[in-house]
């Protein structure tokens, strides 16, 4: 499998931006309610914890057969940062699997956009060779359910570390 590159994603009213370490200024304020981390651990980080983050992940993986794929979502009608998503995209037995991932930051939350996002990047993933998308999802996370069911993922029943695994067959 050859790498995949995040590209700038449109949606109706989000731009998908392909993560930058400039990125980690504006993203540290987005990203700074502690009720952010419930469902996913850890505290809020400073901008220079965020920009080392960010220089490791645009180095990509490690493994060449893995491509990390990261974008922060802007809002265009305030022309700001609202949050990020995510794709990691990798070999299994039944073809590439991407595993995609959303947040946003609680100012901009009940308004739509993980959905549109999350659905963005599902569309976009579905013209690359990838054969399915998965996320892993909290059980008590109602919001990421409604998203991942909006972006046409639906749950598995099996368990990941205390997440319910949802997937989509792109139908390959």
């Amino acid at each position: 499998m050859s790498a995949i590159v995040p590209e700038g994603i449109r949606t109706d009213r989000l731009l998908l931006l392909p993560l930058r370490v400039e990125h980690a200024e504006e993203m540290a304020a987005v990203l700074s309610d502690p009720e952010l981390h419930t469902f996913i651990g850890g505290v809020p980080a400073e901008p220079e914890a965020l920009r080392s983050r960010y220089r490791r992940m645009i180095a990509g993986s490690p493994d060449p057969a893995v491509s990390w794929c990261n974008w922060v979502i802007r809002l265009d009608e305030q022309a700001c940062l609202t949050g990020t998503v995510q794709a990691t995209v990798g070999p299994s037995a039944n073809g590439p699997v991407a595993e995609i991932a959303w947040v946003v930051g609680a100012p901009w939350q009940g308004r739509g956009i993980a959905t549109e996002a999350a659905r963005g990047l599902v569309s976009w993933l579905a013209g690359k060779p990838v054969q399915r998308v998965i996320a892993h999802i909290h059980p008590d996370h109602q919001a990421s359910a409604a998203v991942a069911t909006a972006a046409g993922l639906t749950p598995t029943g099996r368990w990941q570390d205390g997440e319910i695994r949802w997937s989509l067959d792109l139908g390959r």
